[in-house]
Protein backbone atom coordinates (compact mmCIF):
# COMPACT_ATOMS: atom_id res chain seq x y z
CA UNK A 1 0.00 0.00 0.00
CA UNK A 2 3.03 2.45 0.76
CA UNK A 3 3.99 5.22 -2.23
CA UNK A 4 7.90 6.05 -2.16
CA UNK A 5 7.69 9.33 -2.57
CA UNK A 6 10.57 11.25 -4.20
CA UNK A 7 10.11 14.85 -2.10
CA UNK A 8 7.33 16.45 0.06
CA UNK A 9 6.04 20.19 0.21
CA UNK A 10 8.15 22.25 2.61
CA UNK A 11 7.40 25.11 4.63
CA UNK A 12 4.04 23.59 5.92
CA UNK A 13 2.72 23.55 9.35
CA UNK A 14 3.11 20.59 11.60
CA UNK A 15 -0.34 19.51 11.61
CA UNK A 16 -0.83 19.61 7.78
CA UNK A 17 -1.01 16.60 5.59
CA UNK A 18 3.08 15.70 4.60
CA UNK A 19 2.90 14.56 1.28
CA UNK A 20 6.40 12.96 2.53
CA UNK A 21 4.54 10.82 4.53
CA UNK A 22 0.63 9.72 3.01
CA UNK A 23 0.09 6.27 4.00
CA UNK A 24 0.20 5.46 0.28
CA UNK A 25 -2.25 3.84 -2.23
CA UNK A 26 -4.35 0.84 -2.09
CA UNK A 27 -2.37 -0.63 -5.25
CA UNK A 28 1.55 0.56 -5.27
CA UNK A 29 3.01 3.01 -7.83
CA UNK A 30 6.53 4.33 -8.25
CA UNK A 31 6.82 8.07 -6.96
CA UNK A 32 6.72 10.37 -9.47
CA UNK A 33 10.21 12.57 -9.75
CA UNK A 34 7.85 15.80 -10.58
CA UNK A 35 4.86 15.51 -8.29
CA UNK A 36 3.75 14.65 -4.85
CA UNK A 37 0.94 12.16 -4.74
CA UNK A 38 -1.48 14.90 -3.20
CA UNK A 39 -1.13 16.45 -6.44
CA UNK A 40 -1.38 13.30 -8.93
CA UNK A 41 -4.49 12.61 -6.65
CA UNK A 42 -5.58 16.10 -8.28
CA UNK A 43 -4.42 15.47 -11.68
CA UNK A 44 -6.25 11.87 -12.02
CA UNK A 45 -9.29 14.00 -10.89
CA UNK A 46 -9.51 16.49 -13.39
CA UNK A 47 -8.58 14.13 -16.07
CA UNK A 48 -11.46 11.93 -14.96
CA UNK A 49 -14.53 11.17 -16.95
CA UNK A 50 -16.32 11.90 -13.79
CA UNK A 51 -15.17 15.72 -13.29
CA UNK A 52 -16.43 16.11 -16.92
CA UNK A 53 -19.51 14.93 -16.59
CA UNK A 54 -20.21 17.58 -13.98
CA UNK A 55 -20.10 20.18 -16.91
CA UNK A 56 -23.39 19.10 -17.91
CA UNK A 57 -24.71 18.16 -13.82
CA UNK A 58 -27.23 21.00 -12.67
CA UNK A 59 -26.57 22.57 -9.53
CA UNK A 60 -30.08 23.75 -8.85
CA UNK A 61 -31.19 24.84 -12.45
CA UNK A 62 -31.76 22.30 -15.56
CA UNK A 63 -28.40 22.44 -17.74
CA UNK A 64 -30.45 24.33 -20.35
CA UNK A 65 -32.06 27.25 -18.16
CA UNK A 66 -29.35 29.04 -19.03
CA UNK A 67 -25.64 29.95 -19.37
CA UNK A 68 -24.92 31.61 -16.87
CA UNK A 69 -25.98 29.07 -14.07
CA UNK A 70 -24.26 27.69 -12.04
CA UNK A 71 -23.11 23.46 -12.24
CA UNK A 72 -21.90 21.04 -10.51
CA UNK A 73 -18.35 21.70 -12.57
CA UNK A 74 -18.39 25.66 -12.22
CA UNK A 75 -19.51 25.15 -8.49
CA UNK A 76 -16.24 22.74 -7.82
CA UNK A 77 -14.16 25.10 -9.53
CA UNK A 78 -15.25 27.93 -7.32
CA UNK A 79 -15.19 25.44 -3.78
CA UNK A 80 -11.66 24.81 -5.20
CA UNK A 81 -10.70 28.33 -5.31
CA UNK A 82 -11.62 29.34 -1.87
CA UNK A 83 -10.41 25.58 -0.39
CA UNK A 84 -7.04 26.68 -1.74
CA UNK A 85 -6.73 30.14 0.00
CA UNK A 86 -7.69 28.52 3.01
CA UNK A 87 -5.43 25.89 3.07
CA UNK A 88 -2.50 28.40 2.26
CA UNK A 89 -3.92 30.82 5.29
CA UNK A 90 -3.28 27.95 7.47
CA UNK A 91 -0.20 26.87 5.87
CA UNK A 92 -1.42 23.55 5.00
CA UNK A 93 -1.39 21.34 2.07
CA UNK A 94 -3.58 23.28 -0.93
CA UNK A 95 -3.05 20.46 -3.70
CA UNK A 96 -4.89 18.08 -1.12
CA UNK A 97 -7.16 20.34 -0.46
CA UNK A 98 -7.87 21.37 -4.29
CA UNK A 99 -8.35 17.52 -5.05
CA UNK A 100 -10.92 16.95 -2.41
CA UNK A 101 -13.04 20.07 -3.17
CA UNK A 102 -13.01 19.01 -7.35
CA UNK A 103 -14.24 16.06 -6.59
CA UNK A 104 -16.38 15.97 -3.31
CA UNK A 105 -19.39 16.19 -5.85
CA UNK A 106 -18.35 13.49 -7.90
CA UNK A 107 -21.63 11.21 -6.32
CA UNK A 108 -24.32 13.43 -7.41
CA UNK A 109 -26.83 12.48 -9.60
CA UNK A 110 -28.85 14.36 -12.72
CA UNK A 111 -31.11 16.73 -11.80
CA UNK A 112 -29.33 17.52 -8.24
CA UNK A 113 -30.68 16.25 -4.90
CA UNK A 114 -34.15 15.56 -6.63
CA UNK A 115 -31.84 12.68 -8.70
CA UNK A 116 -30.25 11.70 -5.76
CA UNK A 117 -33.84 11.09 -4.07
CA UNK A 118 -35.25 9.32 -6.86
CA UNK A 119 -32.35 6.65 -6.59
CA UNK A 120 -32.77 6.15 -3.09
CA UNK A 121 -36.36 5.43 -3.71
CA UNK A 122 -35.89 2.91 -5.81
CA UNK A 123 -33.24 1.76 -4.30
CA UNK A 124 -34.87 1.43 -0.73
CA UNK A 125 -34.81 -2.52 -0.69
CA UNK A 126 -31.11 -2.63 -2.04
CA UNK A 127 -29.19 -0.37 0.06
CA UNK A 128 -30.65 2.79 -0.93
CA UNK A 129 -28.07 5.63 -2.47
CA UNK A 130 -25.92 8.21 -0.75
CA UNK A 131 -24.09 10.91 -3.14
CA UNK A 132 -21.25 10.72 -0.57
CA UNK A 133 -20.88 6.76 -0.63
CA UNK A 134 -21.40 7.29 -4.39
CA UNK A 135 -18.05 9.24 -4.80
CA UNK A 136 -15.86 6.38 -3.23
CA UNK A 137 -17.40 4.52 -5.82
CA UNK A 138 -16.04 6.23 -8.55
CA UNK A 139 -13.08 6.83 -7.79
CA UNK A 140 -12.29 3.22 -6.35
CA UNK A 141 -14.05 1.46 -8.79
CA UNK A 142 -16.30 2.96 -11.88
CA UNK A 143 -13.65 5.22 -13.15
CA UNK A 144 -12.27 1.90 -15.28
CA UNK A 145 -9.25 3.75 -17.71
CA UNK A 146 -5.74 2.67 -15.93
CA UNK A 147 -4.29 -0.67 -16.61
CA UNK A 148 -3.07 -1.45 -13.13
CA UNK A 149 -6.44 -0.89 -11.80
CA UNK A 150 -10.10 0.24 -11.45
CA UNK A 151 -10.64 3.72 -10.16
CA UNK A 152 -8.20 6.27 -9.86
CA UNK A 153 -6.21 4.90 -6.84
CA UNK A 154 -6.01 7.52 -5.21
CA UNK A 155 -3.76 8.29 -1.54
CA UNK A 156 -5.28 7.34 1.39
CA UNK A 157 -5.81 11.12 2.94
CA UNK A 158 -7.72 12.25 -0.23
CA UNK A 159 -9.95 8.93 0.11
CA UNK A 160 -10.34 9.69 3.84
CA UNK A 161 -11.34 13.36 3.01
CA UNK A 162 -13.55 12.61 0.44
CA UNK A 163 -15.53 9.98 2.98
CA UNK A 164 -15.22 12.29 6.24
CA UNK A 165 -15.34 16.39 5.09
CA UNK A 166 -18.53 16.77 7.10
CA UNK A 167 -16.81 14.51 10.09
CA UNK A 168 -16.56 11.31 11.46
CA UNK A 169 -18.74 8.61 9.56
CA UNK A 170 -20.47 6.64 12.07
CA UNK A 171 -23.98 6.34 11.68
CA UNK A 172 -25.88 4.46 9.03
CA UNK A 173 -22.95 4.01 6.96
CA UNK A 174 -23.45 2.50 3.56
CA UNK A 175 -22.32 -0.72 2.96
CA UNK A 176 -19.66 0.07 -0.26
CA UNK A 177 -17.70 2.11 2.12
CA UNK A 178 -17.51 -0.36 4.93
CA UNK A 179 -16.56 -2.44 2.49
CA UNK A 180 -13.71 -0.51 1.15
CA UNK A 181 -13.08 0.31 4.73
CA UNK A 182 -12.15 -3.28 5.12
CA UNK A 183 -9.78 -3.02 2.89
CA UNK A 184 -8.26 0.27 3.65
CA UNK A 185 -9.34 1.98 6.85
CA UNK A 186 -9.90 5.20 6.38
CA UNK A 187 -10.38 5.69 10.20
CA UNK A 188 -14.36 6.62 9.80
CA UNK A 189 -14.89 7.51 13.47
CA UNK A 190 -12.75 10.24 13.91
CA UNK A 191 -12.43 13.71 12.00
CA UNK A 192 -11.02 14.35 9.24
CA UNK A 193 -7.28 16.51 8.24
CA UNK A 194 -7.89 20.13 7.85
CA UNK A 195 -7.22 20.39 3.89
CA UNK A 196 -10.34 18.32 4.18
CA UNK A 197 -12.23 20.96 6.83
CA UNK A 198 -11.01 23.19 4.48
CA UNK A 199 -12.79 22.05 1.50
CA UNK A 200 -16.06 21.01 2.78
CA UNK A 201 -16.42 24.53 4.60
CA UNK A 202 -15.72 26.08 1.47
CA UNK A 203 -18.54 24.11 -0.36
CA UNK A 204 -20.73 25.95 2.35
CA UNK A 205 -19.42 29.27 1.39
CA UNK A 206 -19.57 28.79 -2.15
CA UNK A 207 -23.20 27.24 -2.74
CA UNK A 208 -24.42 29.75 0.23
CA UNK A 209 -22.98 32.74 -1.69
CA UNK A 210 -23.73 31.37 -5.35
CA UNK A 211 -27.30 30.35 -4.99
CA UNK A 212 -27.94 33.63 -4.15
CA UNK A 213 -26.60 34.71 -7.23
CA UNK A 214 -27.95 32.67 -9.00
CA UNK A 215 -31.43 33.10 -7.24
CA UNK A 216 -31.22 36.49 -8.07
CA UNK A 217 -30.58 36.32 -11.96
CA UNK A 218 -33.57 34.14 -12.08
CA UNK A 219 -35.91 36.52 -10.13
CA UNK A 220 -36.43 34.36 -7.55
CA UNK A 221 -36.10 36.93 -5.07
CA UNK A 222 -35.17 40.41 -5.43
CA UNK A 223 -32.23 42.62 -3.66
CA UNK A 224 -34.84 43.93 -1.68
CA UNK A 225 -35.91 40.39 -0.05
CA UNK A 226 -32.05 39.64 0.40
CA UNK A 227 -31.82 42.80 2.64
CA UNK A 228 -33.85 41.25 5.27
CA UNK A 229 -30.38 38.83 5.81
CA UNK A 230 -28.19 39.88 8.24
CA UNK A 231 -24.75 39.40 6.12
CA UNK A 232 -26.41 40.32 2.84
CA UNK A 233 -27.80 43.88 4.27
CA UNK A 234 -24.49 44.72 5.74
CA UNK A 235 -22.75 44.39 2.33
CA UNK A 236 -25.45 45.91 0.49
CA UNK A 237 -25.47 49.01 3.14
CA UNK A 238 -21.86 49.45 2.00
CA UNK A 239 -22.06 49.13 -1.60
CA UNK A 240 -24.64 51.49 -1.76
CA UNK A 241 -22.54 54.12 0.24
CA UNK A 242 -19.79 53.78 -1.76
CA UNK A 243 -21.28 53.07 -5.32
CA UNK A 244 -24.76 54.65 -4.90
CA UNK A 245 -25.46 55.03 -8.99
CA UNK A 246 -24.65 51.12 -9.57
CA UNK A 247 -26.67 49.34 -11.64
CA UNK A 248 -28.46 45.92 -10.33
CA UNK A 249 -26.11 43.64 -12.45
CA UNK A 250 -23.12 45.35 -10.85
CA UNK A 251 -24.50 45.47 -6.95
CA UNK A 252 -25.50 41.97 -7.24
CA UNK A 253 -21.62 40.89 -8.21
CA UNK A 254 -19.96 43.18 -4.98
CA UNK A 255 -22.70 41.92 -2.62
CA UNK A 256 -21.82 38.04 -3.84
CA UNK A 257 -17.94 38.48 -3.32
CA UNK A 258 -17.90 40.70 -0.33
CA UNK A 259 -20.48 38.06 1.21
CA UNK A 260 -17.29 35.46 0.30
CA UNK A 261 -15.12 37.37 1.66
CA UNK A 262 -16.31 37.96 5.06
CA UNK A 263 -17.19 34.12 5.63
CA UNK A 264 -13.30 33.30 4.04
CA UNK A 265 -11.72 35.89 6.46
CA UNK A 266 -14.14 34.78 9.17
CA UNK A 267 -13.09 31.36 9.10
CA UNK A 268 -9.32 32.16 9.02
CA UNK A 269 -9.73 34.05 12.59
CA UNK A 270 -11.86 31.00 14.44
CA UNK A 271 -9.82 28.53 13.31
CA UNK A 272 -6.64 30.39 13.53
CA UNK A 273 -8.04 30.52 17.07
CA UNK A 274 -8.97 26.89 17.40
CA UNK A 275 -5.43 26.06 16.43
CA UNK A 276 -3.76 28.56 19.16
CA UNK A 277 -6.41 26.52 21.62
CA UNK A 278 -5.41 23.12 20.41
CA UNK A 279 -1.95 22.85 19.93
CA UNK A 280 -1.63 20.52 17.09
CA UNK A 281 1.73 18.86 16.35
CA UNK A 282 0.70 16.55 13.49
CA UNK A 283 -2.48 15.90 10.83
CA UNK A 284 -2.87 12.85 13.46
CA UNK A 285 -3.73 15.29 16.42
CA UNK A 286 -6.59 17.29 14.52
CA UNK A 287 -8.29 14.08 13.58
CA UNK A 288 -8.13 13.42 16.89
CA UNK A 289 -9.03 16.55 18.45
CA UNK A 290 -12.77 15.77 18.42
CA UNK A 291 -14.41 19.12 17.01
CA UNK A 292 -14.45 20.62 13.84
CA UNK A 293 -11.55 22.74 13.46
CA UNK A 294 -12.39 24.78 10.39
CA UNK A 295 -15.03 26.62 11.27
CA UNK A 296 -17.59 29.77 11.32
CA UNK A 297 -17.62 31.87 14.75
CA UNK A 298 -20.40 31.81 16.66
CA UNK A 299 -22.11 35.06 15.08
CA UNK A 300 -21.06 34.39 11.58
CA UNK A 301 -22.41 30.61 11.67
CA UNK A 302 -25.81 32.37 12.88
CA UNK A 303 -25.64 34.41 9.81
CA UNK A 304 -25.19 31.32 7.44
CA UNK A 305 -28.35 29.38 9.19
CA UNK A 306 -30.22 32.58 8.08
CA UNK A 307 -29.22 32.46 4.49
CA UNK A 308 -29.77 28.59 4.53
CA UNK A 309 -33.22 28.78 5.64
CA UNK A 310 -33.80 31.29 3.04
CA UNK A 311 -32.65 29.80 -0.02
CA UNK A 312 -34.37 26.94 1.30
CA UNK A 313 -37.72 28.95 1.45
CA UNK A 314 -37.11 31.25 -1.50
CA UNK A 315 -35.35 28.57 -3.86
CA UNK A 316 -35.21 25.54 -3.36
CA UNK A 317 -38.81 25.67 -2.68
CA UNK A 318 -40.05 28.37 -5.14
CA UNK A 319 -43.02 26.62 -7.21
CA UNK A 320 -40.81 26.90 -10.52
CA UNK A 321 -38.06 24.93 -9.26
CA UNK A 322 -40.10 22.26 -7.72
CA UNK A 323 -42.22 21.95 -10.42
CA UNK A 324 -39.27 20.75 -12.30
CA UNK A 325 -37.69 18.93 -9.24
CA UNK A 326 -41.10 16.55 -9.80
CA UNK A 327 -41.11 16.20 -13.27
CA UNK A 328 -36.85 15.39 -12.80
CA UNK A 329 -38.19 12.41 -9.95
CA UNK A 330 -40.44 10.91 -12.99
CA UNK A 331 -37.68 10.79 -15.44
CA UNK A 332 -34.58 9.32 -13.14
CA UNK A 333 -37.66 6.59 -11.78
CA UNK A 334 -39.25 5.55 -15.20
CA UNK A 335 -35.32 5.26 -16.32
CA UNK A 336 -34.35 2.84 -13.64
CA UNK A 337 -37.89 0.88 -13.91
CA UNK A 338 -37.22 0.59 -17.73
CA UNK A 339 -33.49 -0.63 -17.57
CA UNK A 340 -34.23 -2.70 -13.87
CA UNK A 341 -36.70 -4.63 -15.71
CA UNK A 342 -34.72 -5.59 -19.20
CA UNK A 343 -36.96 -3.61 -21.26
CA UNK A 344 -34.27 -1.33 -22.57
CA UNK A 345 -30.74 -2.04 -22.97
CA UNK A 346 -27.58 -0.30 -21.45
CA UNK A 347 -24.32 0.53 -23.16
CA UNK A 348 -21.91 -2.43 -23.93
CA UNK A 349 -19.87 -1.39 -20.94
CA UNK A 350 -22.28 -1.38 -18.61
CA UNK A 351 -24.05 -4.56 -19.87
CA UNK A 352 -20.75 -6.95 -19.70
CA UNK A 353 -20.99 -7.55 -15.68
CA UNK A 354 -24.68 -8.40 -16.45
CA UNK A 355 -24.40 -10.55 -19.35
CA UNK A 356 -21.39 -13.00 -18.24
CA UNK A 357 -23.28 -13.28 -14.84
CA UNK A 358 -26.95 -14.03 -16.67
CA UNK A 359 -29.18 -15.64 -14.18
CA UNK A 360 -26.47 -15.18 -11.03
CA UNK A 361 -26.55 -11.84 -11.10
CA UNK A 362 -29.34 -11.26 -8.24
CA UNK A 363 -31.35 -8.44 -8.04
CA UNK A 364 -29.61 -6.00 -5.52
CA UNK A 365 -26.54 -6.67 -7.63
CA UNK A 366 -28.30 -5.71 -11.21
CA UNK A 367 -30.27 -3.16 -9.09
CA UNK A 368 -26.57 -1.25 -8.47
CA UNK A 369 -25.54 -1.55 -11.73
CA UNK A 370 -28.63 0.54 -13.06
CA UNK A 371 -27.98 2.89 -9.88
CA UNK A 372 -24.59 3.32 -10.79
CA UNK A 373 -25.53 3.99 -14.80
CA UNK A 374 -27.97 6.55 -14.21
CA UNK A 375 -25.95 8.41 -11.42
CA UNK A 376 -23.00 8.89 -13.95
CA UNK A 377 -25.67 10.38 -16.34
CA UNK A 378 -25.30 14.24 -17.11
CA UNK A 379 -28.83 15.86 -17.21
CA UNK A 380 -28.97 16.05 -21.11
CA UNK A 381 -28.18 12.34 -21.09
CA UNK A 382 -30.28 11.67 -19.00
CA UNK A 383 -33.61 13.73 -20.77
CA UNK A 384 -32.39 12.10 -24.27
CA UNK A 385 -32.34 9.27 -23.08
CA UNK A 386 -35.67 9.33 -21.73
CA UNK A 387 -37.07 10.66 -25.31
CA UNK A 388 -35.78 7.37 -26.69
CA UNK A 389 -37.18 4.92 -24.39
CA UNK A 390 -40.57 6.75 -23.93
CA UNK A 391 -43.36 8.45 -25.71
CA UNK A 392 -43.67 11.39 -23.51
CA UNK A 393 -40.89 12.70 -21.61
CA UNK A 394 -41.98 15.31 -18.68
CA UNK A 395 -41.42 18.81 -19.41
CA UNK A 396 -38.07 20.51 -17.50
CA UNK A 397 -38.27 24.16 -19.25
Amino acid sequence: MSEEHSYGRTGLAPFACQASESRGRLVSEPSSPTRTPFQRDRDRIVHSTAFRRMKHKTQVFVYHEGDHYRTRLTHSIEVSQIARALARAFAVDEDLAEALALSHDFGHTPFGHTGEDALNAVMADFGGFDHNAQSLRIVTGLERRYAAFDGLNLSWETLEGLVKHNGPVTENVAQSILKFDKKFDLWLDSHSSIEAQCAAIADDIAYNAHDLDDGLRAELFSLADISELPLARETLVQVKAEYPDLNDSRIIHEVIRRQITAMVEDVIGETSRRLDQLKPKSADDVRHAGRTIVAFSGPMAEKEKTIKAFLFANMYRAPGVVAVRENAHIIVVDLFECYFSGQAEMPKEWGTDWQQADDKLDEGKRARIVCDFIAGMTDRYAILEHKRLFDVTPDLG
